[in-house]
């Protein structure tokens, strides 16, 4: 029984702060489009914090708890890679369509920054309050736990969608500052972009995270920098 709750402690401890993430990068992205003139997320129910509009059972769910599972086991450091239901935008409708797609890309990559310093904020004034207001250890040690797992979802969410690769966001973002004819050269590789991320997952040696790892890594470490309480997340986590 008591393995059974500390179980599904876990599961509400790591399930809340990936909703959150996913949500609301989602939403983003279809409240920036509403903004610059496409309305279609909008219309679609899309812009909203109700994770089952924008969950992909799959790639939500399965991929990103088994991958997260897998490297921390196998290499020691937590890795994410998965997807959500991806927010329609219709180019056409854009106020400046070229432009428009990058900040709607951006969009999502930004929020997650600023989730990861929201729960690195709440540390701190958790902390604060426990000092005038003492509160049960136990309470303390799972929120703290929520808080750093908070951070690192965010984080690794927003330096994978950073990657400059269709359909990531951070391709999305290239793709505008091309100049326009080496743009339509490097949207072609739109249709195998998940075949490469997945290739870049398991190279070279059939374990995540792989060269895609490598890449993004480091953003993960400079972005953690600046977030409040990252030296309890290292401690938790050597990345």
């Amino acid at each position: 029984m008591q393995d059974f709750t500390q179980t599904l402690l876990t599961i509400v401890v790591v399930a809340i702060p990936v909703l959150f993430a996913i949500t609301v990068h989602e939403a983003a992205h279809g409240w920036v489009a509403s903004k610059r003139g496409d309305t279609t997320a909008l219309a679609l129910g899309r812009v909203t914090f109700n994770p089952l509009k924008h969950i992909d059972p799959v790639g939500t769910v399965l991929v990103p708890a088994m991958i997260f599972i897998t490297s921390k086991s196998l290499v020691g450091v937590p890795f994410l890679f998965g997807w959500a239901k991806p927010v329609p935008v219709d180019w056409r409708r854009l106020r400046d369509p070229r432009w428009d797609m990058a900040l709607v890309a951006v969009a999502g990559p930004g929020v997650n920054l600023l989730m990861a310093l929201g729960w690195g904020l709440a540390i701190k004034v958790v902390a604060l309050i426990n000092q005038v207001v003492a509160i049960p250890a136990e309470a303390l040690y799972v929120f703290a736990d929520m808080c750093v797992i908070g951070i690192l979802i965010n984080l690794f969410l927003m330096a994978l969608n950073l990657f400059p690769l269709l359909p990531l966001d951070g391709g999305r973002i290239l793709n505008a500052l091309l100049p326009p004819r080496l743009g339509l050269r490097f949207a072609r590789l739109e249709p195998y972009g998940l075949l490469i991320l997945l290739a870049l997952l398991f190279l070279p040696n059939g374990r995540p995270p792989g060269l895609l790892g490598d890449a993004i890594q480091p953003v993960v470490r400079v972005a953690l920098s600046v977030i409040p309480a990252s030296g309890l997340v290292r401690d938790r986590f050597p990345i």
